[in-house]
Parts: C-alpha cells; sequence; structure tokens
C-alpha cells in the first residue's frame, strides 16, 4: 500500500524516531508499505517518520527498484564513521520540488539492525554515504533544509509559505 508522504512543515517530520524494538508481521507490513512508497515516489530512500510512523527505521535504493537486490531495510542506524566532504544537490521527498547544495560526508560506516532483526554494517561511500546521512537526519527529526544557510533556508520557507497560501502545498 502506497503510504502518503508529510510535506515539510509537519510536526511529524521535527519529531525524534523511537527504536524498532519488535520485528513482527506488522513491522513487515511497514517496511513493505514504505518499499512500495518509495520506488512509487520515485526516491532512493524514505524514513518512516516521513510517512508519520515514528520509528528508526528508513528503506534505501539508489537503483529505485531497477537493481535486484539491492533494497537497504535500515533499522536503529548508529553512525560509526563519518568522514571526508562531499557537497552536491540534494533533495526530499518531504521538500518535492526543491533542491540545494548540502555538505555531507563522502564515507559513511553505519551498523543497525535489518528487516528480521539482524545485525548489519553498511559501509558507503559518495551517493549512498549522502542517503544515510539524510535518511539518519530524518529519524533525528532534521530535514536537509536545516543544513543549509539561513538565508536559503528562509527563502525557501517563504516560497512553501506561497504554495500553502494558494492551496498548492
Amino acid at each position: 500500500m502506497i503510504l502518503p508522504i508529510l510535506k515539510y512543515g509537519a510536526t511529524e517530520l521535527r519529531t525524534v524516531s523511537s527504536d524498532v524494538v519488535s520485528f513482527d508481521e506488522k513491522f513487515e507490513e511497514i517496511v513493505r508499505n514504505m518499499v512500495e512508497t518509495m520506488y512509487a515516489a520515485p526516491g532512493i530512500g524514505l524514513a518512516a517518520s516521513q510517512v508519520g510512523i515514528n520509528i528508526r527505521l528508513t528503506t534505501i535504493d539508489l537503483t529505485v527498484g531497477e537493481g535486484p537486490g539491492k533494497l537497504i531495510v535500515l533499522c536503529n542506524p548508529e553512525i560509526i564513521l563519518a568522514e571526508g566532504t562531499q557537497k552536491n544537490d540534494e533533495g526530499c521527498l518531504s521538500v518535492p520540488d526543491f533542491s540545494e547544495t548540502v555538505s555531507r560526508p563522502q564515507r559513511m560506516v553505519v551498523q543497525g539492525k535489518g528487516a528480521k532483526g539482524e545485525e548489519i554494517r553498511i559501509e558507503g561511500e559518495g551517493l549512498l554515504a549522502r542517503c544515510l546521512s539524510h535518511e539518519i537526519d530524518h529519524l533525528n527529526g532534521v530535514l536537509f533544509v536545516d543544513r543549509l544557510s539561513s538565508l536559503k533556508r528562509t527563502l525557501i520557507r517563504n516560497k512553501i509559505k506561497k504554495l500553502a497560501k494558494a492551496g498548492e502545498w
């Protein structure tokens, strides 16, 4: 089932997510729905908070479903290493039609749990490191616009306010 993706301004996007503690059938359904939602968007990553679910769960697939076996389901992620810097354009499914240059780690090592509760460790560089950093930010109530200068953040906020006033947000 495709879930509605919350947009910038929704309070749920600012909430620090709680750890996943149960890997039962209900959780498996949440994972399936998130993957379907991410691919339908289409996007390369989706955090549970973006669909109004307050758990530390993210789905990532840099191939947007085109590469079999490339889906990452990551629960309760902990950053073990973040090194280097990359600056690139970044967008977000919760801030549609906006993108800006954001500084992120060039390389990341993250550990957490997989879809069945198994321990996993992910090492990523480039786009994968960017995506891991972006999605973990979501789980901590942080959006990519928070990583921009106050001027750029204000410009985006003002454009969104205009869109909301016109009923387009």
